[in-house]
Order: structure tokens, then sequence, then C-alpha cells
């Protein structure tokens, strides 16, 4: 099979289509024919080695976390079965026409293959945080990075649970945001009075999905560490500030996630669907920070 492999850490450069063997899945896995994988901000973290110590891999590796796709194996004591359509975090890299799996869930078919693969980190990630931040009706959440995947979704959680949602982003996302239910707030130097002058109150909570060194001043405007959390700033260790990796990676957890879209009206923003074997050029426009939307490989 043709999957996305490097040998060594670097520059989006390593990545390469390669010819390997196919897998075979072993007991409660199954294998799945992919029809898209998600590109993600630690896929790239990962290919740098940057994070080798914390998330180290052995070479070869292919690249990728998120899948959908349809099962055409199964092991000894699957859940699932062949020709089920799926979606769900990849055991074996997503970056390939075929990915063992263990937590998965059924696609509802209301869900595009590309839909389908935009949910397992962020999705989960925001509804886990969201519980954790208790945000609830009436309260005011403040939202890093409210145009990115996660942060986007976070923020259509909260205002359909009736949280006033303030939403930091690049000014071309001001639009969007606003049809969504958020209030935007220029990125840059100055943001927390431009926050201040939208919520004169206090503001209850911060999620941070963007990173940029935004904590420090959002410590300020909460007056506390408390009901803060990040997913993208390191400097939370010092800062006293819980750094989340994540949702729960199960199918209870993924199904739920796919119910705020197909139930609950959350809508996912894609950027652009790349063909398997411009991976790289993925990753450059994931590093560049700015994709405006959910970057995928699409493979037919």
């Amino acid at each position: 099979m043709q999957a996305i492999t490097f040998t060594t850490y670097g520059g989006p450069e390593v990545l390469k289509l390669s010819e390997v063997e196919i897998p075979q899945p072993g007991p409660g896995q199954v294998r799945v024919a992919v029809r898209a994988a998600g590109v993600n901000p630690i896929d790239w973290k990962i290919r740098t080695g940057s994070i080798r110590d914390v998330f180290p891999v052995t070479m070869p590796h292919t690249p990728g976390l998120e899948l959908a796709g349809v099962i055409d194996a199964a092991g000894p004591g699957a859940e699932l079965a062949v020709g089920d359509e799926v979606f769900g975090w990849a055991d074996t890299g997503a970056y390939a026409e075929y990915a063992l799996a263990t937590n998965l869930a059924r696609k509802p078919a209301a869900l595009t293959w590309a839909d389908a693969a935009s949910l397992p980190i962020a999705g989960a990630a925001a509804i886990r945080d969201l519980e954790l931040l208790r945000v609830r009706a009436g309260e005011t959440l403040l939202i890093h990075g409210a145009s990115g995947t996660t942060g986007r979704f976070a923020a259509q959680a909260a205002v359909a649970k009736g949280v006033t949602v303030i939403g930091t982003a690049g000014a071309r996302h001001h639009d969007d945001l606003r049809s969504l239910g958020v209030v935007p707030v220029l990125y840059g130097e100055g943001w927390p009075d431009r926050v201040r002058a939208v919520a004169p109150g206090a503001v209850d909570a911060v999620y941070d999905t963007a990173g940029h060194g935004m904590l420090p001043a959002s410590i300020e405007l909460r007056g506390t560490t408390d009901r803060i959390i990040t997913i993208a700033d390191v400097a939370a260790f010092e800062l006293g500030i819980p750094y989340s990796t994540g949702g729960e990676q199960t199918g209870a957890a993924l199904a739920e996630v796919a119910r705020w879209v197909t139930d609950r009206g959350v809508r996912i923003a894609h950027r652009e669907g790349y063909p398997l074997a411009e991976a790289a050029a993925a990753h450059i426009e994931s590093e560049g920070g700015h994709p405006g939307g959910k970057l995928t490989l699409v493979l037919s």
C-alpha cells in the first residue's frame, strides 16, 4: 500500500510517499481503508522532532492520528465489523491507504469523510475542556484562537449552552465568528483592552487554543489562574495553569462529538483536502499557523 513516511526528523521535505506492507489487525483492532485523514499541528511537531522527549517515534514513521474510512478487516474480539463506516483515532499512521485502529465510532451518514476525520482531536478536546472549565449559561468565556478548529468547535458548543463567547482571531475571520454567535476581538498588541471594551464585567473562563503568549494577560483579565486552560502554550507549566492534552479516546466520546454536529448544529470549517502525495504541502500550510479551516488528506 501507499503511505507517507519519514526516516529522519526534519522539515516537510522528509515526508515521502512510500510503498509499505499492509498492516494486519490484532486482537480488538480493525483495519480501516482510509478515506480521509486529519492534519494537525501535532503531526508536524512530531516530524520536526521538537516533541521527541514526550512523543518519541520509531523510524520509519507514518504520521497521522485522525482517520475516517471503511473497515476492511477485523481482528479477534473487535467490536466493529467489516463494512462499517467509521471515524476515530489511528493506532498506526493515518497518512496511509490502510491503518489499524481500536478507538472508533460509526460515522453518521450526515457526516462527510472530511467532517468525520476532523472531529477526534478538536471535537473531543473542546467538549472535555469546556467541562473542565465548568462554563455555564450566563457566563463569559474568552477563547483564544476562536477561528481554529478546536476553538471554533468550543465556541459553538459554549454558545449552545447559553454562554457569552468572546473570541480572539484575525480580522478575516470576524464575520464567520459573528455568524456563530461569537463576539470577535482582533488578536495582537492591545488585545486585552479590546476584550475589556466588549466585556466590561468579569471574564469567567479562558480557553487558549492558540498559544502565542496569551496566558499572562489572560491571568490579569481573570485575576486568578483558576478556570484557564491551554492546549497550545507550554508556559502553562510555569504559570500553574492546566495544559490539556485532549479529550477521551473512546468510541463513546467520539459518538458524543459527532452528535454536536449532526444534532446540535456545530459547523466544521474546512480549508483544503490534499491528496495523500501532497502531505508535505499540507504540513507547510499547517505550520504557517493560519489555515482558516481544517486541513485533511483525502484518499479516493
